[in-house]
């Protein structure tokens, strides 16, 4: 082992062992993909890299030498294909083992890759293509991408090139679910890897491609603050925002890796559940992992089943395991009796609130206590339980020592202790904060309204106790503004969904003639259970024993679903604006 983390990577901690202090070092010309990943393929060339499989049956154990080997030809391919440095290059691979090939390919050649989800459709693709020049489009032939693509591509005159990947099973066949079928497994090892090919007029095959390729790829001059990686916001309001990053991105998730995952480096396995069109998934299975020289887990699943998961964590000795509260909450639906998670060593969790219950049902099933963080599409992680410290039920944790991040008011002035504001970060645009964003991508407004006077605002709420432990309110435009009082949602969702009929809310507010906005949680119900009068009277009343009595929700709504953005995201939002035409045609 390099211990490459601790030449980037400073770290000072307090008397009782919490990090009191971080700070990154780097060169100018740093480049991730060379820097971390080639070095150690160089140098530890049969360190264990990624552990993948597929429902199929299908495995790689890929070191970082073959992630140097494969990279390296996948570069030459892309530049024979005309990829070049700054070309903005769409890559939508799901789980598949391509996504980490092209990833590190992409920043040898210095373009920018720009994940997204193979859930896109003809209006989502056509903004992606046009808005960011989208000059190539990386995608799996599994699903209907490459449909949608196709639908869309003469209305963008940037696109040049098409490249698909056959991705293998990727737990899409008939008999792949729940981890049944070994349809694919002659193609697990070494000599398999992109062997399938795949034919469609105007794209071109990525697996022939690439084993066609030279394997010899010599350095491109690269600069650390120069654009490296985009993403497009989740959007839960308007058209979403392209998101910039550049090279500091990578190192900032070292901090990430190191002092929340906290990533082992020798016969350790993290896994964090996560499709590479999100964000989280260069957080956990990217970045932070390799430059801690530890493997990540990838599995390439279709549609999650709790039991699934649950096995592959005995199977293949996971230590570390990062996974959204949606996904806990399944494991404790599902049950976790029967699996053998010894292995497991430190668990985390980010995306959404943690709920209470959730925390105490997992230290009473493994004794692990899950520490939560927090960050944005915009950040790396930015506030967190990290190691060795000690979490308090429902709080994010405190803010990461890299940024001098503070709660203020609207006026700018900093919140007092139990005050709610919003979650600012320095940011100096002469010298900007190591993997903060460097703007919205071609939207100088939207820009301005986030970097100003000296901060980043983040746009959520919190506030802090007197040890300076962050709670999480809400999104500013979720904030509930009745009778005087700021109501953030996600306290009452937490309540209600400790409540068995309960399986998924969102609570907003909605006019009121007396308290300006009144509170309603909008319900969708675990199976066996209906709405009724009685269940909105429990519900209520529930909520006003466990928290404050003017937070219930006045209105509770019945549904089968509620909206939602591509990456999974609640869209309070839709639930406002339907209730504002809702009431708008009520007063005609």
């Amino acid at each position: 082992m390099r211990y490459i983390n601790e030449n980037y990577l400073s770290e000072s901690r307090d008397q009782q062992g919490e990090v009191a202090h971080l700070s990154l070092h780097y060169s100018e010309d740093f480049n991730w993909a060379y820097d971390v990943v080639d070095d150690i393929a160089v140098n530890d060339p049969d360190r264990t890299a990624m552990v993948w499989t597929n429902p199929e049956g299908e495995e790689h154990v890929f070191t970082f030498a073959d992630i140097k080997y494969w990279s390296d030809k996948t570069a030459n391919f892309l530049a024979d294909q005309g990829i070049r440095k700054g070309d903005m290059v769409l890559v939508v691979l799901r789980r598949h083992y391509q996504f980490w090939f092209v990833g590190v390919a992409l920043h040898k050649i210095g373009a920018v890759m720009v994940p997204a989800t193979f859930m896109l459709r003809d209006h989502d693709m056509l903004y992606r293509l046009k808005a960011a020049s989208i000059k190539a489009v990386i995608c799996t032939d599994k699903g209907t991408v490459a449909d949608v693509v196709d639908d869309v591509a003469d209305q963008c005159p940037d696109l040049q090139l098409k490249i698909l990947v056959n991705g293998g099973g990727g737990g899409l066949s008939e008999e792949g679910s729940a981890g049944a079928c070994t349809r694919d497994a002659y193609l697990s090892g070494p000599d398999h890897v992109c062997e399938l090919t795949t034919n469609r007029e105007g794209w071109v095959d990525f697996n022939s491609g690439v084993r066609g390729s030279r394997e010899f790829w010599m350095r491109v001059p690269t600069q650390i603050h120069e654009p490296m990686l985009m993403y497009f916001s989740s959007g839960t309001s308007g058209e979403p925002k392209m998101v910039l990053h550049n090279g500091t991105y990578a190192l900032a998730h070292t901090v990430t890796a190191k002092l929340w995952h906290n990533t082992m480096a020798d016969g350790g396995l993290h896994f964090t559940i996560a499709d590479t069109g999100w964000g989280k998934a260069v957080w956990g299975k990217f970045y932070g992992a390799w430059t801690m020289e530890s493997a990540v887990m990838t599995y390439d699943y279709d549609r999650f089943h709790a039991g699934e998961i649950l096995d592959l964590i005995a199977r293949y000795g996971v230590t570390t395991l990062c996974c959204p509260p949606t996904m806990y909450r399944l494991f404790k639906n599902s049950g976790v009796r029967g699996h053998d998670l010894k292995s497991l060593k430190y668990c985390t969790t980010a995306g959404e609130a943690l709920n209470p219950d959730l925390f105490d049902w997992w230290k009473e099933q493994t004794g692990l206590t899950i520490y939560e963080g927090f960050g944005q599409t915009e950040t790396p992680l930015t506030i967190a339980n990290l190691n060795n410290s000690k979490p308090r039920q429902g709080s994010m944790g405190k803010p990461v020592p890299l940024y001098d991040l503070r709660i203020l008011h609207d006026d700018g002035t900093e919140c007092d202790y139990g005050e709610t504001g919003e979650i600012c970060i320095r940011y100096d645009k002469q010298n900007p904060p190591d993997g903060i964003m460097m703007c919205y991508y071609r939207n100088q407004q939207k820009t301005d309204e986030a970097i100003c006077d000296g901060w980043y605002h983040t746009g959520d709420t919190a506030w802090k106790d007197e040890d300076e432990y962050l709670w999480y309110v809400g999104r500013n435009d979720d904030v509930i503004k009745s009778s005087g009082y700021r109501i953030g949602p996600t306290e009452i969702e937490s309540v209600m969904l400790q409540r068995p009929e309960v399986r998924e809310v969102a609570v907003t507010g909605v006019p009121d003639p007396v308290r300006g906005k009144a509170v309603k949680a909008t319900v969708v119900l675990n199976d066996g259970y209906e709405g009724s009068p009685e269940l909105t009277k429990a519900l209520q009343q529930y909520v006003k024993h466990e928290t404050a009595p003017y937070k219930y929700p006045r209105i509770i709504d019945y549904v089968r679903e509620l909206p939602k953005t591509v990456n999974g995201k609640i869209r309070r939002a839709a639930i406002r604006e339907a209730d504002e035409q809702a009431a708008a045609q009520a007063e005609q």
